[in-house]
């Protein structure tokens, strides 16, 4: 029978597809729904793209880091999963996934197009991540919440909802927002309802400025290290009771030495944050109590074979948001990602071929502590407490995972990456957000001062001073 866990962990990494990390693992197990056998739904290798006439199958021996970052705004995953003649008119297009090299090209060149068809060798590249998906649950219809990118779908996780927004943002959205103190969800976020219930919560990053940290009603003082959460796990008593992980980014370092699994970070160096975390609460005496979710928000424009479903919208008014710049319905789930299922009450090999989404941790939170849904995108989402159907705790499971690939924990470059390029690249702008919101918290200038300040900001190497000036007032409360 499945029982609510009394303390939720989450650790969402980044930018990667399922087929691009489990297509070839040739798990198989118990199907979770059945109870009959069950092989994940990954790859044959007869899947392909065809560009510039010639066929390119999806292969093994997948790059631990990737030469060029493969696009995954929402029109380059409209290429990606409908083909390059593809335009967005409510509804989505058909799915046929034929744009992946094509949409590759545009960043790579031609001649090195067919990169983004290569896939992991998991056992062998990927130990630590084959070990839990082998030893817990694995989802293989788990997707990112919308067609896009990072930063609508980590708001999806949060929020049920991205408030309209479907692009990266830029220095100017983050400005506007911070003009009108936060960019508000119209149901608020996860941490707002678990307040409302006085459910503590603990959120721990491997940066200074997470992602997490522009959320409105959360500030970096919220937000400690992943160094602490061992410590701190230790202990007789850990208050959190759901608790969400960032990884290190490094963005103006072009993601290199991050734990963040971005296609321009060393994968193993994710690989090691994940045995970490995993570790840390396995040794801990909430083990038994606790359930992880181990999730990628996005596919970071890597080949998948499943085509998305339809979703239902959040029905939040979100559509009408001015920062919806392609008119998105978000009746559209995005590209399945990973997605594994930790806890000693998961049967050992379980394979759970049912529909989910990143709202599905809203589903998940609720059923463990209560509550009512955010929007009707989380109303209708799968919780995975059903996973955890064992009567007993499982005297089986590892305390330890295999150590990451040789070559893992790469070294930092100095410096920042491309110093003259745009300020408005990708992440940088959601994290220079985060920045941001700290120093109107502690800076001795004005609001109006310090709003100026970004929106002058024009290069990356504007915004590494920016961000080390910042970082340099950084305090403990």
């Amino acid at each position: 029978m499945a029982r609510p866990p009394e303390h939720v962990f989450v650790l969402m990494l980044e930018n990667r597809s399922f087929d691009h990390m489990l297509g070839f693992s040739g798990l198989t197990g118990v199907d979770a729904e059945t109870g009959g056998a069950a092989a994940i739904d990954g790859l044959t290798g007869g899947e392909s793209n065809a560009f510039g006439g010639v066929t390119y199958p999806v292969v093994l021996g997948a790059d631990y880091v990737m030469p060029a970052d493969p696009g995954h705004d929402f029109s380059f995953v409209l290429d990606q999963l409908c083909g390059p003649a593809a335009r967005y008119a409510p509804p989505y297009p058909p799915i046929d996934g034929s744009g992946f090299v094509d949409s590759y090209s545009r960043v790579s060149g031609p001649a090195t197009a067919g990169v983004v068809m290569r896939c992991f060798d998991t056992p062998r590249q990927l130990p630590v991540l084959h070990a839990l998906a082998r030893e817990y649950a694995v989802c293989d219809r788990w997707f990112s919440s919308m067609p896009g990118p990072t930063a609508p779908n980590r708001m999806f996780v949060h929020a049920g909802s991205s408030g309209g927004l479907d692009h990266s943002p830029t220095t100017e959205d983050v400005v506007e927002w911070e003009t009108i103190d936060g960019f508000a969800f119209p149901r608020g976020t996860v941490f707002d309802a678990l307040k409302k219930r006085s459910v503590p919560y603990g959120l721990y990053s491997g940066d200074e400025f997470p992602m997490v940290g522009t959320l409105k009603g959360i500030t970096v003082f919220d937000v400690r290290r992943i160094d602490a959460l061992a410590e701190e796990l230790a202990r007789d008593s850990f208050g959190p009771r759901y608790v969400f992980i960032e990884p290190s980014y490094n963005v103006l370092q072009e993601f290199r030495g991050s734990s963040s699994q971005h296609p321009f970070a060393d994968v193993r160096d994710g690989e090691a944050l994940i045995k970490t975390v995993y570790e840390a609460i396995r040794s801990s005496p909430v083990w038994e109590r606790s359930l992880l979710l181990l999730l990628w928000d996005e596919h970071g424009g890597f080949y998948d074979h499943v085509a998305p479903p339809p979703a239902v919208a959040p029905d939040d008014g979100a559509q009408r948001s001015k920062y919806n710049g392609s008119g998105f319905t978000f009746a559209q789930y995005g590209v399945r990602t990973p997605a594994i299922v930790v806890s000693p009450y998961v049967a050992r090999g379980t394979i759970d071929h049912r529909v989910y989404d990143h709202t599905s941790v809203l589903a998940t939170v609720r059923e463990a502590f209560g509550g009512d849904p955010l929007t009707a995108r989380d109303a209708q989402a799968r919780s995975v407490v059903p996973l955890l159907s064992l009567v007993e705790a499982r005297p089986d499971a590892p305390r330890t995972l295999p150590t990451p690939a040789e070559g893992a924990a790469s070294s930092l470059v100095g410096g920042v990456a491309r110093p003259g390029d745009a300020v408005n690249d990708g992440m940088l702008p959601s994290v220079l957000h985060a920045a941001l919101r700290h120093d109107l918290l502690d800076a001795g200038a004005s609001k109006a001062e310090i709003l100026d300040r970004v929106r002058s900001l024009a290069s990356r190497d504007d915004a590494l001073r920016y961000l080390t000036d910042v970082r340099a007032r950084l305090r403990t409360p």
